[in-house]
């Protein structure tokens, strides 16, 4: 099971990342190089979602992928449609940095039965957006508040509040094209108060940051916009 190998692996000491492919960024006829690439690196796991893309082609993203991918596939959904037996896992996302009902138990409602025919390997995940330098695609079409990048008290509280309610996994995201991570602080404020995995995305375009989040406590996290502007910079990325 994906959890416990992500548990494992962090109780070793290990430091994990993954590679975010956003089909609405991605040609479907680039991503076998892509995963060629991936296959070849160090990433533990293929992330795969977005905010616009339709069910069709997310779909026959999934398969592709699946096909020729050698790490664990996991779906990182944009909205409730973005479910597929093409992949391995789901994180079933709660927004619990804002305040939209939707988002925090509507979508789930409406999914519910359809990912218990999956069979997907549910991975429940609260889901705090980060104020990055600009308005990013998350934060526009959950039409909801970040927490401010400097409240490392509230976005502690947050992620604590969430690990009391039963998830299992935080994800602090400062956005997708963000020039920078979540900062030092905020991260290790939010590792020091659970005990879950925790997962840190946004802004982590070279070895240095990912070095940084890692070193600040994040367990895991995840590379998106740097491998999307040159498939190459995967080879930038590694495990020290």
């Amino acid at each position: 099971m994906i959890k416990y190998n992500i548990i494992n692996k962090i109780n070793v000491g290990e430091k994990l990342w993954c590679v975010l492919i956003d089909p609405d960024k991605i040609l479907l006829e680039e991503i076998e190089k892509l995963v060629s690439l991936i296959n070849d690196s160090s990433c533990d796991y293929i992330l795969v979602g977005g905010s616009l893309i339709n069910n069709q082609i997310f779909n026959s993203y999934l398969e592709q992928i699946n096909k020729i991918a050698n790490k664990p596939v996991i779906i990182f959904p944009g909205n409730n449609q973005q479910i597929s037996k093409h992949a391995d896992g789901l994180f079933l996302l709660s927004l619990i940095s804002g305040r939209n009902p939707d988002l925090l138990i509507g979508q789930h409602v409406k999914s519910a039965f359809k990912l218990k025919e999956s069979k997907l390997e549910i991975l429940p995940c609260g889901y705090l957006l980060i104020e990055g330098e600009s308005l990013t695609s998350a934060i526009y079409m959950s039409e909801s508040l970040p927490i401010p990048k400097d409240k490392s008290d509230i976005a502690a509280a947050t992620a604590l509040a969430g690990e009391q309610l039963g998830l299992q996994f935080i994800y602090l995201d400062k956005g997708s094209g963000s020039k920078f991570t979540v900062q030092n602080k905020m991260i290790k404020a939010v590792s020091n108060s659970i005990k879950i995995p925790l997962i840190v995305g946004g802004g982590i375009n070279n070895q240095k940051d990912l070095n940084n989040v890692w070193n600040s406590g994040a367990d895991i996290a995840v590379i998106g916009t740097a491998i999307e502007e040159d498939f190459n910079n995967i080879l930038l990325f590694d495990k020290n």
